[in-house]
């Protein structure tokens, strides 16, 4: 029985990981978490948000961003997170297609998708 989420990757290109540390920590304000040593010699970097992970793996052949598959990450305060990724100069995309729930579309800075939704009534 699958009981929860433990972590979703994404790929990344060799070489990105301090532009993605600065974004997953500066920007969206989680943790960065130290990978097992011999997951760490493949590159990449690990982040947490409370119970969320967030792994970015190298892909050294053909990388390539996901424009569809996405995390769906949930916050608080939409509109003042929006607001912070702005802010920071990472892009702003709305979308009020999923009833009950604010939700915008950024990506990361090597073009990953994500989304950020928080139900309506919290």
């Amino acid at each position: 029985m699958i009981t929860a989420v433990d972590h979703v990757q994404l790929a990344a290109p060799p070489g990105s990981e301090d532009r993605l540390r600065a974004y997953y920590t500066d920007v969206l304000g989680m943790t960065e978490i130290s990978k097992p040593p011999a997951l760490a010699a493949r590159g990449g970097c690990w982040f947490r948000a409370g119970a969320v992970q967030l792994h970015l793996g190298v892909e050294h052949e053909g990388f390539r961003p996901a424009k569809k598959a996405h995390p769906g990450l949930r916050v608080t305060g939409i509109e003042e997170y929006a607001g912070r990724l702005s802010t920071h100069g990472a892009p702003v995309t709305w979308d009020d297609t999923l009833p009950g729930h604010r939700r915008f579309y950024s990506e990361d800075p090597v073009g990953n998708r994500l989304e950020f939704l928080e139900p309506l009534g919290e």
